[in-house]
């Protein structure tokens, strides 16, 4: 192997979705993560679509944890007929086992759509493209280092941001010169509900080359007993006045979350006793691999340590079939509905916005990001008309955001763990952020990291 290393970056960068970064050591080309951009459905497709030549036929991938802007174009690679080796931690892969073939189904469902609208385009990739991405995938354990190709070792370390969700360490051997790569992946936060905290790669050396994520480097989160307050008390007020309230949620890790803090507040007596609806197959079945992987749940948690089923929430109805998601409609409140997509642009949560958004009893309550354009940005943001499968529909509901339930640390979530790694980095290169970029870059700096850098889309680096 050639003593040659370096870094380009095809996603996520100058922005948050698309996560995709080339290491090229030598011969090899490891790609972490293989993420789908998301946004505006043309601007995003596009993108998407342009998918870059280097990253074609890599040695091997490597995948932080299951989001679909982190895996979601893995099955493009299967699509085009690469069969190489997919590597996670275990959760990661049965999670990616059902994520990417839903999004598979989303695609092909936009593609009918468009049919209909007398637009002729082919899915990015189809349900069984995405089915064909977990027979590549290797499982491996958190802190288990693995040769992943000649002279390049691979360990996960505990993000702390989903079940599953892991930061990289390759440690690259060649001519005669030991070299570090860390990813951060995406950093939780420490006290999250369910899940581990975060566990940074504590390296003997400092590493040649950090990439990390800078979503929320300029802000502090509230912190989760804020929100379980505030979660507490809309609970009350709607139930109180009839309406229903509406959760959009990923289905993966935020729809898990929010119905561990209502088991825990209806455990403590603090709500009344609601009718809570999951409706999205999805999170149902997402929320039943957690039940199988709950060796990665954070043992210190009473709830964790006390219940069996830590989502066997009182009146908790796990919907699946599409007759009975349509019968909420017709129901009165109060009820709570919980249903993907998080950023309200599909799924479910459409139907019942649609349905709910002009009852001024109802409440929207936004529990996670969204991008820019997305409808569930502009509820967050105010706007009084939105549209909804092609008509404008009026917001008389009240919207409400709880912040604290972000699954991206914070600005102190990002300090403890890049002092976490030891040594300060070589270099390191701020992705995965668009306002939080500057922060990042600023804060790395005032840690004594000399050389930091934003790159964008498209950028390659010699380390």
């Amino acid at each position: 192997m050639t003593a040659r290393l370096g870094l380009s970056f095809h996603g996520a960068a100058g922005e948050v979705t698309g996560s995709m970064h080339l290491v090229e050591a030598g011969p090899h080309r490891i790609l972490l993560d293989a993420g789908l951009f998301q946004g505006r459905r043309a601007e995003a497709r596009e993108k998407n679509l342009r998918f870059p030549d280097a990253c074609r036929d890599p040695t091997a991938v490597v995948l932080s944890h299951a989001h679909i802007d982190h895996a979601g174009r893995l099955p493009l690679l299967v699509k085009q007929g690469w069969r190489g080796r997919i590597y996670c931690t275990p959760s990661t892969m049965d999670l990616s086992g059902l994520m990417l073939p839903d999004s598979g189904r989303i695609q092909e469902s936009d593609a009918a759509y468009l049919l209909k609208r007398g637009q002729q385009v082919e899915p990015l990739y189809t349900g069984a493209d995405a089915e064909g991405v977990k027979e590549l995938m290797v499982p491996v354990d958190y802190g288990v280092e693995e040769e992943i190709a000649p002279g390049i070792t691979l360990t996960f370390h505990e993000a702390g941001h989903i079940l599953g969700s892991a930061a990289v360490v390759l440690v690259i051997d060649g001519a005669g010169k030991t070299s570090r790569v860390v990813f951060s992946g995406d950093i939780g936060r420490s006290n999250l509900p369910i899940i581990k905290d975060p566990a940074p790669p504590a390296l003997p050396e400092p590493a040649d080359a950090l990439i990390i994520e800078s979503t929320y480097a300029g802000r502090v989160h509230e912190t989760i007993t804020q929100s379980n307050d505030m979660l507490a008390r809309h609970v009350n007020e709607v139930a109180a006045r009839g309406g229903k309230i509406f959760v959009p949620a990923f289905a993966v890790g935020r729809t898990q979350e929010v119905l561990y803090e209502l088991h825990r507040l209806a455990r403590d007596k603090r709500i009344p006793d609601v009718p809570i609806y999951v409706d999205s197959p999805l999170a149902v079945n997402a929320t039943d691999v957690f039940r199988g992987h709950s060796g990665d749940f954070d043992r210190r948690e009473s709830l964790v340590r006390d219940r069996d089923d830590i989502f066997d929430v009182p009146n908790v109805h796990y919907v699946r079939s599409v007759d009975e998601s349509k019968k909420i409609n017709g129901m009165r409140g109060p009820a709570i509905v919980i249903a993907a997509s998080g950023m309200a642009e599909s799924g479910r949560i459409v139907h019942h916005l649609k349905n709910g958004l002009g009852d001024h009893r109802n409440l929207v309550l936004i529990v996670g990001w969204a991008a820019a354009h997305t409808l569930g940005n502009k509820l967050r943001e105010g706007h009084k008309e939105v549209r909804v499968f092609g008509e404008e529909v009026e917001v008389r509901a009240e919207v409400a955001q709880l912040a604290g339930y972000s699954a991206h640390g914070d600005k102190n979530d990002l300090t403890a763990w890049v002092e976490g790694l030891g040594p300060r980095p070589k270099r390191a290169f701020c992705v995965h952020g668009e306002a939080g970029l500057v922060a990042m870059t600023e804060l790395l700096r005032g840690l004594g990291v000399r050389e930091v850098g934003t790159p964008a889309l498209g950028d390659t680096v010699e380390v």
